[in-house]
């Protein structure tokens, strides 16, 4: 990057062009969400809890009272929490574009502060949420005046059916690593296998079987998504999806991640709605989060109880920005936020 600042007229000028780029997207995707019957919702971003994943790290301050009293609030790292409780509420197809705030993300692919958009549909099964992505990569590339998405010497066609590959068929296919025999029926792991599978990926001492999984993901199995058309990730270890429901085989998820160009864009769900269910996978992230980082986020009880009433319904989460990147060939987020973190 640069070291001449983003507001400097004359680089403000050679940014511009994939920042129009960007509203026309983003106008094209609402557009788009409301010829479905999408609801545009406006989610509050400080929250009781920012989310209970143990690898997710929020902004933090407080809300004094007109007593002085001070009580710690969280800048939220998605609106989840808060769209669910509208589906609870009696809402049956919402959708939100909303800045959120993820700590220790810094890269060309992360901000500390970006753009989600994220949509829920009631009593339809999470395949539906990949047919939503489809439509919008075409929807993105042609808003942006291109045929073909981008990020580095990688491509992708917007418009080609994508491709639909569960995790442990990649792990087979990219890492010649049998997933599921290192996973138990009621979701115990055994890192040991895992690893007696894998010879050139190197493992920290203290790494747990999701440790390694990611490495595994992040180092032989993501370089090979998206490329010529996008791919559907899709059925998640059920250890690795803490708010999806159980898929047909009890150690998978009905989880789903969207790539292109060997970007993540979007992560989708099968909604879990057994608030007892969801109450202990949260607390065992929050034991992860203490063990790895030692701290933790309280629990949203709001959500919890709301869960009681969530109808049956699908939700993902689509990072607007890399999307927009992609579209414009951009090479890094920055260059595709309008004012980008000053820190």
């Amino acid at each position: 990057m640069t070291d001449t600042p983003w507001w400097d007229a004359r680089r403000h000028a050679d940014r511009r062009p994939a920042l129009i780029a960007r509203n026309r997207i983003q106008r094209a995707l609402q557009g788009w969400l409301d010829s479905e019957g999408f609801i545009e919702v406006d989610p509050a971003i400080a929250q009781v809890s920012p989310g209970n994943e143990a690898h997710l790290h929020a902004f933090s301050t407080y809300a004094i009272g007109n007593d002085g009293h001070a009580t710690q609030v969280h800048l939220h790292t998605s609106p989840e929490f808060a769209m669910k409780k509208l589906l609870a509420a009696g809402e049956t197809r919402i959708a939100a574009f909303t800045h959120v705030f993820r700590n220790r993300e810094r890269g060309p692919l992360h901000s500390p502060e970006f753009t989600m958009l994220e949509w829920y549909r009631v009593g339809q099964d999470y395949p539906v949420l990949m047919q939503d992505c489809a439509m919008m990569l075409g929807l993105a590339a042609r808003a942006a005046g291109t045929d073909m998405l981008r990020f580095r010497n990688a491509e992708c066609d917007p418009f080609a059916p994508p491709e639909r590959i569960s995790v442990a068929e990649a792990f087979d296919r990219y890492a010649s690593v049998d997933l599921l025999r290192t996973i138990n029926p009621n979701g115990t792991t055994d890192a040991a296998a895992l690893a007696a599978q894998t010879d050139d990926v190197r493992f920290a001492a203290d790494d747990t079987w999701s440790d390694m999984v990611a490495r595994i993901l992040g180092q032989k199995v993501e370089p090979h998504l998206g490329h010529g058309r996008a791919t559907i990730l899709d059925r998640y270890p059920a250890p690795e999806a803490a708010l999806a429901r159980r898929a047909a085989d009890p150690r998978e998820a009905e989880r789903f991640e969207l790539y292109a160009c060997g970007v993540e864009l979007a992560n989708g769900f099968g909604e879990l709605t057994d608030p007892v269910e969801q109450r202990i996978r949260f607390k065992a992230e929050m034991a992860e989060k203490l063990r790895v980082y030692g701290e933790t986020y309280p629990l949203d009880e709001d959500f919890l109880a709301a869960l009681h009433h969530m109808p049956p319904a699908s939700g993902i989460a689509l990072g607007f920005d890399r999307l927009v990147m992609l579209a414009t060939a951009a090479p890094h987020i920055d260059a595709v936020l309008w004012t980008p973190p000053g820190y």
